[in-house]
């Protein structure tokens, strides 16, 4: 090794510890060595697009904490106003990636989101931790769950407006899922529009709807400002739910497989970190609540990522599975299942008109072998199998096996 290239090594080292030092991390030279080799980012610098929620963290937290820094890239996040201004950026490369909603990224590689583009997602950023909000003034006539909310629309007959964040993403498929388990047809019995997550609380305190869905903390926001009370937890339509995910262009991984693999690598290290301890949590609400992320009070975001939850009606609970960001790596892998998922249920709500091929479209978009190489420079578990399955809140169990017999068999459909 040549005596420039030791120096230059021994002084990134040096730089490494002292970035990543503070949070605890353990820079190995192994760390140096990567980003100076044939593996090193071919973009040094990347800009991540996010949306004001709480499920953005770990890409803000791999900034702030310098963990980029240690697989030799830089993040940029960069705020964002809407889903659709993420989904034209990240379509026309202003930005290089994103902290985006699933059904966004699969919505746009089929077409039915906006312009068609080949996407890519290389890993999941959260499990759980959405929630459906129905206003203060229905609750007060007893729609205080899907119950209540089915009675009250059959006996005071008008139009009910539910307001979800973007038409393919995951908050409309939670929103839709939950009503139609409850007997309420979301594209024939109410009025759906589309509205930012940010701007949820305001349209509710004036009016314009009488539920929505969306992340955290505008859940918890509606309650604490007595303007809405939670009528279900999205971790209880669907338990370790797929939420966020980190998304770019699959024309972007082509050309830059080592920024797309560092990028990843970084941000399951924060998320680690994130889910490592309490005092961890908190420093990561005391960060994103500023006016340059979430722009909201510490307080909104610090309780339910805890897991400390309250409907609004007095009750009180705490929920194991709230949001998740880590969970040894169980959060993170990009089952093929939680892609075709969502393909299912866009073919429910007609959304698209013929059945995909659901599994060769997960797999053109789930980027399993980039991820699996981010987790090995990460020291991050791998699950066995791309596939898993799960059982939804009306009963119905997901695997996978027959996709199109499974979107076929919901009895409320579009």
């Amino acid at each position: 090794m040549t005596d420039l290239l030791k120096s230059s090594l021994t002084r990134r080292t040096v730089l490494q510890a002292a970035a990543v030092g503070a949070v605890g991390l353990n820079p190995a030279l192994r760390a140096a060595v990567y980003a100076q080799g044939s593996d090193a980012p071919e973009k040094k610098e990347v800009k991540i697009g996010f949306i004001p929620l709480t499920d953005c963290a770990s890409v803000v937290m791999a900034s702030v904490l310098g963990i980029d820094k240690k697989y030799g890239v830089t993040i940029i996040p960069t705020k964002e106003a809407s889903w659709a201004g993420v989904r034209d950026k990240l379509v026309n490369g202003e930005l290089d990636f994103a902290h985006v909603l699933y059904g966004l990224v699969y919505g746009v590689h089929m077409g039915t989101a906006g312009p068609k583009k080949d996407m890519a997602v290389l890993m999941n950023l959260n499990n759980n931790g959405q929630a459906i909000t129905l206003s203060k003034k229905i609750a007060d006539k007893g729609a205080v769950d899907g119950a209540g909310l089915a009675k009250l629309m059959a006996s005071d007959k008008r139009e009910y407006t539910f307001a979800q964040t973007f038409p393919t993403g995951t908050h409309a498929m939670w929103l839709y899922y939950w009503l139609a388990a409850n007997g309420i047809n979301p594209m024939k019995d109410a009025k759906v529009i589309t509205v930012p997550p940010p701007q949820m609380v305001a349209n509710m305190r004036v009016g314009n709807m009488d539920g929505f869905c969306v992340g955290e903390p505008w859940g918890h926001r509606a309650i604490m400002d007595g303007i809405g009370i939670t009528a279900v937890t999205t971790q209880d339509i669907w338990k370790d739910h797929p939420e966020k995910v980190l998304g770019t262009t699959a024309e972007f991984t082509k050309k830059y497989p080592n920024t797309a693999r560092a990028v990843t690598a970084a941000i399951l290290e924060a998320g680690k970190w994130i889910d490592a301890s309490l005092a961890n949590k908190n420093k990561m609400a005391e960060t994103i609540a500023d006016k340059a992320y979430v722009n909201t009070s510490v307080d909104a975001i610090n309780q339910r990522i805890l897991g400390r939850y309250q409907n609004g009606l007095g009750k009180t609970w705490d929920d194991p599975n709230h949001m998740k960001f880590f969970n040894d790596g169980a959060v993170n892998f990009p089952y093929l299942t939680d892609g075709m998922w969502f393909l299912t249920q866009h073919k429910r709500w007609g959304l698209i008109k013929e059945h995909p091929d659901y599994l060769a479209v997960a797999k053109q978009i789930n980027q399993i072998d980039l991820y699996k190489q981010a987790a090995t420079a990460a020291k991050v578990n791998v699950p066995k199998d791309a596939m898993r399955t799960s059982k939804l809140i009306d009963g119905t169990v997901w695997d996978g096996k027959d996709p199109k017999k499974y979107a076929d068999g919901f009895k409320v459909h579009a």
